[in-house]
């Protein structure tokens, strides 16, 4: 690992050095910032060209610069001859001012050890491009590596090479005398442009109709920095000595050839013997072989044998090869119409662009992503035009990676989603929100993506309100909890409440319907619930639409309702809509069915949750039976010992429940009353206090008969005390036993809180008869039941003493609890 950084670092210093020592002093410095050598072009490619930015403005420029020290192995009358010839060609080319050359952005500076001057961002020179490293940095760039020319490049290309050459010829007067592949660039949107004019030759009588050009001879003794490539020269520049725009198209047809024939010109030429060379090709271009031009597309091969006649006036000129069929094609008419946009009104423009989505797809990315895209986003300063770029530019980033999303198209689209008019741009970013959502970073839909849809709910147009509610649901897996629980859902309901538009009512709660399984379970039910019984209106379609939310969240797995939200608020809501009388019989069914759900898993859930209760009740009741010395003090009792274990237990807690009513407050009870009734408590008491014996194994019930027996007496002792007792103080009569006196005219026995008859625990019905327990209760009034005293019914218990006799069964006092139970 530190061997690899320590490479690292070598290398980058190696670079800055390279860098450094290239520009050192050179005024260009003083206002470019020069990054890192990215190609060469110009005569024998001589120029380095540098990637840099402008200090002031942060422009992005390419940096040519030219090291001195490459010339240092010449003479000086030879080195001042190729710098003078360099700084022609820079000079000229800064003159000249057209889209088909290349932009100089600073003129040319010099200094002692190189010259340098700054123009457009360029990508590599075509020679690069076809295989020509020369001058190129170590390691080789990939992407100049790896770069292949598409068709539509291919054939763009060459037709804006020749409409340069149309520019020189017919606007300037100028032959270019130098065409090759070094003097044509690439910039970094991939347009060819003409450099190179060292040897350019301007026209003697710019006036006239008929130009004239005066050629230099050919000097083979001169540095090749000093002379035009050989290659690419026409034969009547060298054996002839005389050259005109038809030179150049010659020029033209070599390179055709070579862009065909992966770099290689025509002919390859004999440096140290020019003329011998040039004799040998005319002789060759006369008889021209098919097998020459068999690597040349056949629509153009035709007119590349034209261009490389022998004789001049046989060549096509720079003008007509600008309408050859050739360059006819969708692509490289789609890229010429781009180039001359500046040109056009909007009206044309908009026309252009709406046609342009069906092209798109038929042109090579790279052609799309550096070519059309920067003339795409160009136009968002023109706001009449972005309604008509922007699904362009959607298009394309659809097809681009998150990186080149974010790297080459969200700057320029960030300010439009800040654009409230036109309108459109609002509708078209609200369509291609999933695609904005999935590539735009958290931090800048957090920014620049939500707020654009905030705003579209909140728009004043009902249509961008409905459209903004219809396309939510579409991408709400993309929005992040907390913006969606604190942003989106309450402009939503605030939608859904402040408008008059049914339409937009209706698809808030469309909307929250369909986002239900998003949120969060508590969030449904504190948040949207209760909201939905605040809607005023009680249109059909609102209805249903409160309908629906409700049945949706009852329903969804992970949402759910609460039985006991459904028992106080959600059922009492959905019952009184479900009476509106705006409803059909159609819509009240609906909500009919969805109340009967709601009560069936109420009544399931409800039903479930008590028979559990139960359960467990009596699990607890069985450990406490079986583990009577874990209770407390209060409730302790022995077990019994008949087949009723701790039976009295529950017996004891009857009577003195009986015991209790018995002595009401309201009574006025006589001295001997209380002396019995206070016997009968410490009998009670001593009963509570005996201590519990330890679990004892079932008997047979004959081996209890006395035990039982002894608590029978005792309770008919009891029982027979409190009939003994008065509310007034002369004593009362005797009841006659086997006899009662009803003391209200229903003979119903006595009912329990529920309405079961109370029974005592034994065979037999007791003959309580109604309440009073026996006593004797006087009218509050006289004549209040018809002008008779009332007396209850006294209890017949000698029944009781003769069925004791006849059963072996402990009896089954737990009966008596019913009440307290």
């Amino acid at each position: 690992m530190e061997s690899m950084l320590n490479k690292l670092k070598s290398t980058v210093t190696k670079v800055t050095a390279d860098v450094t020592s290239a520009v050192m002093g050179n005024p260009v410095t003083r206002e470019f910032e020069v990054g890192r050598h990215i190609a060469s072009g110009g005569p024998g490619l001589c120029w380095r060209i540098y990637n840099g930015t402008k200090k002031s403005t942060k422009q992005e420029v390419a940096v040519f610069v030219f090291d001195k020290k490459v010339v240092d192995k010449y003479q000086k009358f030879e080195k001042d001859q190729i710098i003078e010839s360099l700084k022609k060609g820079v000079q000229q080319l800064t003159r000249l001012r057209h889209p088909r050359l290349l932009t100089v952005q600073h003129p040319l500076e010099e200094s002692r050890d190189c010259l340098a001057f700054c123009t457009e961002p360029v990508f590599a020179s075509l020679s690069n491009v076809m295989g020509h490293w020369d001058n190129l940095p170590s390691p080789m760039p990939n992407d100049i590596k790896e770069y292949k020319l598409y068709d539509v490049e291919t054939k763009y290309g060459l037709l804006q090479i020749s409409e340069g050459l149309s520019f020189l010829h017919s606007g300037v007067k100028m032959v270019h005398g130098n065409l090759c592949l070094e003097n044509i660039i690439l910039n970094k949107s991939g347009a060819w442009k003409i450099m190179g004019f060292d040897f350019s030759i301007s026209s003697t009588n710019p006036s006239d109709a008929e130009p004239k050009y005066t050629c230099k001879e050919w000097e083979p003794n001169l540095p090749p920095l000093c002379l035009p490539n050989p290659e690419y020269l026409a034969p009547e520049y060298i054996l002839s000595v005389s050259c005109d725009s038809a030179s150049d198209m010659y020029s033209l047809g070599v390179v055709m050839h070579a862009v065909f024939n992966e770099g290689k010109p025509v002919f390859q030429v004999n440096k140290h013997d020019i003329f011998k060379s040039f004799s040998r090709q005319l002789d060759q271009l006369s008889t021209m072989s098919p097998a020459l031009l068999n690597k040349i597309p056949e629509e153009v091969r035709e007119h590349v044998k034209m261009l490389l006649s022998v004789t001049p006036n046989v060549r096509p000129d720079a003008d007509q090869m600008t309408k050859i069929p050739f360059f006819d094609d969708v692509g490289a008419m789609t890229l010429q119409y781009f180039d001359s946009l500046f040109q056009r009104d909007n009206l044309q423009k908009s026309q252009f662009y709406k046609g342009l989505p069906k092209v798109l797809p038929k042109l090579p990315k790279r052609v799309v992503v550096y070519r059309i895209l920067p003339a795409l986003t160009s136009e968002f300063i023109n706001p009449d035009m972005v309604p008509f770029v922007l699904p362009n530019v959607l298009l394309i980033a659809e097809e681009c990676t998150k990186d080149e999303y974010i790297r080459l198209i969200l700057p320029d689209l960030t300010p439009v989603f800040k654009q409230q008019e036109p309108i459109q741009i609002l509708l078209i970013f609200l369509q291609k929100m999933d695609l904005l959502l999935t590539k735009t970073p958290a931090e800048d839909i957090k920014n620049s993506v939500l707020p654009m849809v905030y705003r579209a709910l909140e728009a004043p147009s009902v249509q961008i309100q409905e459209l903004c509610l219809n396309i939510i649901p579409t991408f709400a897996n993309l929005i992040d909890y907390p913006s969606m629980k604190n942003s989106l859902i309450p402009r939503i309901k605030s939608a859904c409440l402040q408008t008059s538009s049914l339409a937009v009512r209706v698809n808030s709660l469309v909307c929250l319907g369909k986002i239900l399984e998003y949120l969060d379970k508590w969030y449904v039910i504190d948040e949207i619930l209760p909201f939905l019984q605040q809607i005023p209106s009680r249109e059909p379609a609102v209805l249903m639409g409160i309908l629906g939310i409700y049945k949706c969240t009852f329903s969804h797995k992970k949402l759910g309702i609460p039985k006991e939200n459904l028992a106080t608020k959600s059922l009492p809501h959905l019952v009184s809509l479900s009476i509106d009388n705006n409803l059909n019989l159609n819509q009240f069914n609906s909500f009919m069915m969805v109340i009967r759900d709601m009560l069936s898993r109420m009544e399931t859930e409800h039903k479930t949750k008590l028979e559990q209760l139960h359960v467990m009740q009596e699990q607890q009741r069985s450990i406490n039976i079986s583990n009577p010395g874990s209770q407390s003090e209060e409730t302790k009792s022995p077990p019994s010992s008949g087949n009723q274990v701790g039976g009295r237990f529950n017996d004891n807690i009857c009577l003195r429940s009986l015991f209790s009513s018995s002595a009401s407050p309201q009574m006025s009870l006589t001295l001997e009353e209380k002396q019995r009734l206070a016997k009968e408590q410490e009998q009670a008491a001593k009963l509570r206090n005996q201590q519990p014996l330890a679990p004892q194994t079932v008997r047979p019930a004959s081996a209890n008969n006395s035990k039982t027996k002894d608590l029978t007496s005792s309770l008919l002792n009891n029982m027979t005390s409190l009939n003994s007792l008065s509310l007034v103080n002369p004593p009362r009569p005797s009841p006659v036993q086997g006899t009662t006196i009803a003391a209200f005219p229903s003979p119903s026995p006595m009912m329990g809180p529920m309405g079961a008859p109370v029974s005592n625990g034994f065979n037999q019905p007791m003959g309580f008869q109604t309440g009073g327990m026996g006593m004797g209760i006087r009218p509050a009034g006289p004549g209040l039941y018809g002008g008779m005293a009332t007396t209850t019914s006294t209890p017949n218990f000698g029944a009781l003493t003769q069925n004791q006799g006849q059963t072996n069964k402990a009896p089954d006092l737990k009966v008596l609890c019913s009440y307290h139970e």
